[in-house]
């Protein structure tokens, strides 16, 4: 009996992003007794909508099985909580994905010395090469770096893991097979012979604006704790901050220029608590005695070792030959568009339908939500995350939210 398709038939049917814990647990995380339990069994348990059900028991194990013969015969490895390599991080999670298909060293997926580095995709220089450095120093203590593959502080994020030979595992927002991104295959070939990419994507999904925030989740979840570098009011790493919270995972941020709107979220993280870090030392530490026998023999960064770096790859990248130095597209003007509201999608939990039929384009604070939806405050923000996760709504500054169209 091949348990990894009755995952997979239980990923396809329910969706990305699906509370299953409870489920799974009741039926001892074993797929294949779900598969075999009635409409009414799985209903009575009121873990799932009626919905939900339905979905998961139309879903055709023979499309399970076709999706694990695709990714078997690419030589892409199916990871599934049944397997041994699967992230421990991730098996607290409600939502936790269950499986994930991978393309490199899988072996790696259970390190237990991880670090999300997150920022930017149009980062400044200087974020890049921040960036870089943080990752190139933690690599160098044995850290496994966790990113998303985008361009930005992601690749830079990448790139200093392997700077240092080191370990690195690239989350994706779409499935194997698919054209996304070409400009950084060779970054991601190299992550392949040095560390894994992993998708929690069928193979041939294709990226949107939903499947980013979802694979986001992922990068926070299997990691001890995540940096954000460089990012905006708006940023999508601000999310990946945000999950890292409320999974109770650590949350670092890099101090950012004050008057530069590149900064604002960063340095908000800040405000709110998230740990500043000025060296490589502000995040062992807190790792330190907790993983000694792995950190305890390491000798402690200078102070200014971050600077010493970034310094670095800055005067690498400004003696670029300027024949290998890409010239930046400029934008086009935008036209301003009529937007209108859509209809909430159909998939949303009722809580998280309310919050989006209240919000709009014009910024509503979270205690005006809280008031108006006439819900708990602990289910108003779990709803507001759920609408954060499939990017429907952005958080603006002061805890205002506005609608995504």
């Amino acid at each position: 009996m091949n348990y990894d398709v009755y995952w997979i038939w239980m990923s396809c049917g329910l969706g990305p992003g699906a509370s299953v814990l409870d489920l799974v647990s009741y039926f001892e995380w074993n797929p294949y007794e779900i598969y075999g339990a009635s409409f009414n069994q799985i209903f009575a348990l009121d873990v799932m909508t009626k919905r939900q059900v339905e979905k998961l028991k139309s879903f055709p194990l023979e499309e399970a099985q076709r999706i694990y013969d695709i990714a078997i015969d690419n030589g892409w490895k199916v990871i599934t909580p049944s397997s041994k390599y699967y992230p421990a991080q991730l098996l607290k999670l409600q939502n936790l994905p269950l499986v994930l298909y991978v393309d490199g060293d899988e072996t790696i997926l259970n390190n237990e010395l991880m670090i999300s580095v997150v920022g930017a995709r149009k980062a400044s220089d200087y974020g890049n090469c921040v960036a870089r450095a943080l990752s190139s120093t933690m690599a160098s203590m044995d850290f496994t770096i966790v990113s998303g593959g985008a361009l930005g502080v992601d690749s830079a994020a990448h790139t200093g893991a392997l700077d240092e030979n080191g370990k690195t595992i690239c989350v994706l927002g779409c499935g194997f097979g698919t054209k996304y991104l070409m400009d950084n295959k060779p970054l991601r070939d190299k992550i392949v012979e040095n560390g894994a990419l992993i998708t929690e994507f069928s193979p041939y999904h294709p990226a949107s604006r939903v499947t980013f925030p979802l694979r986001n989740r992922i990068i926070s979840g299997m990691s001890l704790g995540t940096v954000v570098v460089e990012a905006g009011e708006r940023s999508g790493s601000l999310i990946t901050a945000r999950l890292a919270l409320e999974q109770g995972k650590d949350v670092f941020a890099v101090p950012g220029d004050l008057v530069s709107s590149s900064f604002l979220g960063t340095n908000n993280l800040i405000r709110n608590g998230a740990t500043p870090v000025f060296s490589p030392n502000d995040i062992i530490e807190l790792y330190h005695a907790r993983f000694f026998e792995k950190l305890g023999h390491k000798e402690r960064f200078p102070d200014d070792e971050i600077i010493r770096r970034t310094q670095k790859y800055l005067l690498e990248k400004d003696s670029e030959p300027e024949a290998l130095v890409k010239e930046k597209c400029k934008a086009e003007p935008v036209k301003k568009e009529v937007k209108v509201k859509k209809d909430a999608p159909s998939y949303l939990t009722a809580n998280a339908k309310r919050v989006y039929d209240f919000l709009d384009e014009n910024p509503k604070h979270i205690d005006e939500i809280i008031n108006s939806c006439g819900m708990a405050t602990e289910k108003t923000l779990s709803a507001i995350t759920e609408l954060e996760i499939y990017g429907l709504v952005t958080q603006q500054s002061g805890r205002r939210y506005i609608i995504n169209n």
